[in-house]
């Protein structure tokens, strides 16, 4: 790959390879070693590192020579590095190359016009003796470094003839008077025991003033990193996790595969194959035989496994494993076993079979896992039957090998695994003959999905098989996939009714006492509970309860508690609530019942939220996170659910550096949902701090709006303020039309308790953008508050449930719309309120955002209050009032709220009370912000509201630009300005 095209690309992860060789070649002291050898697997990143070596060099004042060693096979060209060298110079110039071969006439057979056909057809027949000319060369080297340091760069030495091998040897030998280092790169990776460069290398090593440096993969950091730098656009977690996974810290590899990503395309790219596929060119057909196999069975195969599948005698395997190894296409694992030196090697040698010879591998693998002569488990023997066509012994061991992963605390394998073997039997002919059965496994693959987190897949396995369910079916299995149904859809934003589902399976099951009866119970509770009817939840949940603790169903027991705890809290005793989900909790926890305990702690974190204990919260959710990860469901519902809401309380709470830490799933590997509404967090703190790369985030969010509510409204309120905070108030308002309809549609209702936030979001931003307009665009701005206004009021009305109030946070939003939509009124001049009304408003808002502990709410209105505070002369609070928010601001690093801070000046001045004669003055900045509204018209009440002052403070403002421009009025005065530049027409 040329050297400059590399110079070109971002160069990740090698900082301190590239600061170590630079000071062993003395760039930046007065001297280095003679020579350095590097090395490295190829495509990890040795020319590119030298291309930034060279270029540092030369910023320095050194002169660069730079030649390369190319693969000829036996038509090798001796010297052809050397030759490359002395033919740039000749060419950079032709008179210094004149000198040096007058100097030292030998130097003229490297030149490359000299090896032309053409030229060799005319030369004599004289011979160049060898000593002289490596002699000549290093004469020429040491001539050229006579009035600079020169740095020698020789790329691709293991592709180097004997000859360059020789001169190389000679040069690092004999020590240069001259400042010259010379620097060698080779493929490690290449170096097979028989190659004849090890020999030199291990020869150099010796040599005084000869280093070595070693470029190892690159960190899986800094694969990220260079991911993004190619990828500039957002790529789903999962796509990065691919990419690093596979390219297992090389550069090029890594390059290749975000083509490919670019491209649509997960096949590994040609290229990248093709250079893979070289190395099996030196292998005979014993040997490529044999990797071929162990290509089959994946990154590792075991030695008698290998044996039983090759059926070679064991000399001749040995043979070949050798020829493998030394070729470094295999390495040793442990004591019994070989893996493929790189991942993406074996991916390409598999894609490189022919049909028929996968098939035959994957069935002598199959049969030899099936002997049980040989150690399997069942994932493996299910993969290869299911290659290897064998459709019956691959369902048997899918299911199984899916029992294994959920015990294994493996819901993402377990999934697949139970999904393969549906696909296997989707023929129902075939599942009787295999005696499968098929609603158990549609079941268990439900339940594995959501446990992974995948929350849509399992509810889309039930409803497909739902739909195929033959009508004569039994009703007990019809009530189990309703169960399961009603399950799924409860953790996700779907159009399913779970109270007439599960209302539908409790018809068609018995009123004995069995497991089935009591999980039906259960999930009619909570269909209940979601509906709102607590009292009936109350009721259905201490049925649920009993019948469980008959049946001896710990799960259930813990599940039916839970609900009726939250059914508790809601109609007015959260402190009862608390102590029955604590209890709770502590016995799903004893009866190893993971996932009811999740619920519960989620629960109880939640309970914490509403009541705005958020340090207590927050302490619960955090611990909900960590149980999630220790018993392997991270992405499990409630576990996921537990750190989206650690984050959204951290970004509550102030802490927003704590918040995108909690949401950061670099280096994980999300669910696409998780994934998504984790990201809605981040985009919140984004908004917060005025970053504009939030928007970057709103193309791979904005189709979740049709299927999670939580994302489109987290996302949709940062927006509002993306768009609002840059000026653009038609997106902000394009944005909250959108999230509205989006989630209406979703929840089957239009007014929900969260559009009162959104609506007192756009609210604030369309009051900043009245500031801004003209008398004819307030209009249009205070007629779309007004229908805010009542959006957020039929919210609160079809939120208000008769025995609940409204938390702490609601209140404060009601609050901070009512204030919000008083200041549009204020500014519009439209119905204006009477100043106390307005001051009391906004001190209830600050009030409610404090009490609930809401830090940037809180500063947000705060400069609001002080704002209003200031134009009606309150100066003092107003200054008391705008210093705690800016203290605020400034921690958080709010940007677009010091920005609002910042428009308002000083808060704490009293008005001008200079005199008025006083012409030929210069005006203010705030005068000159007075004098441009008095040119449009406006009057003293409107340029107050606009600029945040009081009439009284315009008045005066007024008369120092009166006096200061000699004028008698308004007019006058607008005219004068005109007239001298001041101000401009619009």
């Amino acid at each position: 790959m040329p050297t400059d095209r590399l110079a070109r690309s971002p160069l990740v992860g090698r900082g301190e390879e590239l600061s170590r060789l630079a000071q062993l070649v003395g760039i930046g002291r007065e001297s280095g070693d003679t020579a350095v050898l590097v090395a490295g697997d190829a495509g990890v990143g040795k020319t590119r590192m030298l291309a930034e070596l060279r270029n540092q060099a030369r910023r320095a004042g050194w002169r660069v020579l730079i030649g390369h060693c190319l693969d000829f096979g036996d038509s090798a060209l001796p010297y052809l590095p050397f030759s490359e060298m002395f033919g740039r110079l000749a060419v950079e110039s032709r008179a210094v190359a004149d000198s040096l071969v007058a100097d030292q006439p030998a130097i003229a057979r490297l030149l490359p016009s000299s090896r032309m056909l053409a030229e060799s057809e005319h030369r004599d027949g004289t011979r160049v003796d060898r000593g002289d000319l490596f002699e000549a060369v290093r004469a020429t080297l040491s001539s050229l470094a006579g009035d600079q340091p020169m740095l020698m760069l020789i790329e691709d030495v293991h592709w180097a003839d004997q000859s360059t091998r020789d001169m190389l040897s000679y040069l690092f030998a004999r020590r240069f008077s001259a400042r010259i280092s010379i620097v060698a790169s080779y493929r490690s990776d290449d170096m097979h025991r028989r190659h004849p460069l090890r020999a030199n290398v291990a020869e150099w090593s010796r040599l005084p003033g000869v280093a070595r440096l070693h470029l190892p993969p690159l960190a899986e950091s800094d694969v990220r990193q260079l991911v993004r730098a190619l990828h500039p656009a957002p790529l789903p977690e999962a796509q990065i996790s691919n990419i690093v996974q596979r390219a297992e810290g090389n550069a090029f590899f890594t390059e290749e595969l975000v083509a490919a990503i670019n491209l649509n395309d997960w096949s590994l790219p040609t290229d990248l194959a093709d250079l893979l596929l070289v190395r099996l060119d030196q292998f005979d057909d014993t040997s490529r035989l044999v990797v071929r196999a162990a290509a089959v069975a994946g990154r590792r195969v075991p030695h008698a496994l290998l044996s039983r599948v090759v059926g070679i005698d064991g000399d001749t395997l040995d043979r070949a494993l050798r020829d493998a190894v030394e070729g470094n296409v295999l390495v040793p694992r442990g004591k019994d076993a070989y893996g493929f030196r790189h991942a993406l090697l074996a991916e390409a040698i598999y894609d490189d079979l022919l049909p028929g010879e996968r098939v035959g591998l994957h069935a002598a693998y199959a049969e030899a896992l099936g002997s049980g002569e040989v150690a399997a488990t069942a994932a493996e023997l299910a993969r290869h039957a299911r290659l290897a066509h064998d459709l019956p012994t691959a369902t048997t061991a899918s299911i199984r090998a899916g029992d294994e992963a959920m015990a294994l605390a493996g819901p993402t394998e377990a999934a697949q695994h139970y999904e393969m073997a549906l696909e296997l039997v989707s023929d129902a002919a075939l599942a009787r003959a295999q005696n499968v059965d098929v609603v158990a496994l549609v079941v268990k693959a439900s339940e594995a999905a959501l446990g992974a987190g995948h929350v849509f897949r399992g509810l889309a396995l039930v409803q497909e098989q739902l739909k195929a369910l033959a009508l004569d079916a039994p009703a007990p299995a019809r009530a189990r996939l309703l169960i399961a149904l009603a399950s799924a859809a409860t953790m996700s934003d779907s159009s399913v009714d779970v109270l007439e589902v599960t209302t539908e399976a409790l018809g068609l099951i018995s009123d004995d006492p069995t497991p089935l009866r009591a999980m039906a119970l259960n999930m009619h509770a909570r269909a209940h509970l979601d509906r709102n009817r607590d009292e009936d939840a109350m009721r259905w949940s201490t049925e649920a309860l009993a019948l469980a603790s008959t049946v001896g169903q710990p799960d259930l027991i813990a599940e039916a508690a839970t609900t009726l705890a939250r059914a508790g809290e809601r109609v007015g005793d959260p402190e009862l609530s608390r102590q029955r989900l604590e209890r709770t909790i502590a016995d799903a926890r004893s009866a190893g019942e993971v996932a009811a305990e999740l619920r519960g702690l989620f629960s109880l974190g939640g309970l914490y939220y509403e009541q705005g204990h958020l340090p207590d919260a927050l302490r619960v959710f955090e611990a909900t996170c960590k149980r999630a990860t220790e018993t392997a469901r991270p992405w499990a519902p409630y576990g996921v659910d537990a750190r989206v809401m650690s984050g959204l309380v951290s970004y509550v709470s102030g802490e927003w550096a704590s918040a995108c830490a909690v949401v950061d799933v670099a280096g994980q590997s999300p669910p696409p949902m998780a994934e998504a509404v984790l990201a809605a967090v981040s985009m919140i703190v984004a908004a917060g701090r005025g970053d504009q790369r939030g928007f970057a985030l709103l193309p791979a969010l904005r189709p979740w709006w049709s299927r999670d509510g939580m994302t489109a409204i987290w996302s949709a309120g940062a927006a509002i303020d993306l768009h609002g905070d840059s000026g653009d108030v038609a997106g902000a308002i394009a944005v909250y039309d959108e999230v509205v309809a989006k989630v209406s549609e979703l929840w089957r209702r239009p007014a929900f308790q969260a559009r009162i936030r959104l609506s007192g979001v756009l609210l604030g931003q369309l009051g900043s953008a009245s500031v801004r307009s003209v008398a004819t665009e307030r209009g249009q701005l205070m007629s779309r508050a007004d229908q805010l206004l009542a959006d957020a009021t039929l919210s609160a009305e079809h939120g208000s449930v008769r025995g609940r109030q409204r938390g702490p946070e609601g209140e404060a939003w009601l609050a901070r719309v009512a204030a919000e939509h008083l200041r549009m009124r204020w500014l519009c001049g439209v119905d204006a309120p009477g100043e106390d009304e307005l001051v009391a408003a906004w001190q209830r808002s600050v009030a409610r955002f404090e009490e609930f502990g809401h830090a940037f709410e809180t500063a947000r209105s705060q400069t609001r209050l002080g704002a209003v505070l200031r134009a009606v002369g309150r100066t003092a609070e107003a200054g008391e009032m705008l210093a705690s928010a800016r203290q605020t601001a400034e921690r958080l690093g709010a940007v677009p709220l010091l920005a609002e801070l910042r428009s308002l000046g000083n808060s704490g001045s009293a008005p001008d009370q200079r005199p008025a004669s006083r012409q030929g003055e210069q005006l203010t900045a705030r005068e000159l912000e007075v004098l441009a509204l008095v040119a449009q018209g406006h009057s003293n009440r409107d340029i107050g509201a606009q600029l945040y002052i009081s009439a009284k403070t315009v008045s005066v403002h007024v008369s120092n630009i009166l006096a200061k421009l000699g004028a008698s009025g308004r007019t006058e005065a607008a005219a004068v300005a005109h007239r001298r530049g001041l101000i401009t027409s619009a």
